[in-house]
């Protein structure tokens, strides 16, 4: 592992930490249980994919976080510089992670095709 991708990696682990600390510190009591799942830096650290974890939330409730986290992004940086005292923050990007869902499905045709081979 290069040096690069060493510094790539601690940025992104002390994000996984800072975004959800930054969360709890709004006033909007909502975001607070939000769950950051991973986050994702760009080569050059410019920008981070923040991945939430969209378990129980219905799309109308997705696109409702979705807003206020667009509104809540500077904040959210700006708590990010100060608490590690960076000269700049990555430019954060807020998505579900569809992922997980996309494991399960994959994970139950499996066993659909595992249940039928068993019946031939």
């Amino acid at each position: 592992m290069t040096e690069a991708q060493i510094k790539l990696k601690r940025t992104e682990s002390l994000l996984v930490e800072l975004i959800p600390e930054a969360l709890t510190q709004l006033n909007d009591a909502r975001l607070h249980g939000l769950s950051v799942i991973d986050v994702k830096c760009s080569r050059g650290r410019s920008d981070a994919k923040v991945y939430i974890d969209p378990s129980s939330y219905s799309e109308e409730e997705r696109r409702t976080y979705m807003k206020q986290l667009r509104k809540a992004r500077p904040i959210i940086e700006d708590f990010c510089l100060k608490d590690q005292g960076w000269y700049r923050c990555p430019k954060l990007t807020f998505e579900f992670d569809e992922q997980i869902k996309k494991s399960q499905t994959i994970e139950e045709l499996f066993k659909k095709i595992a249940k039928d081979e068993e019946e031939v």
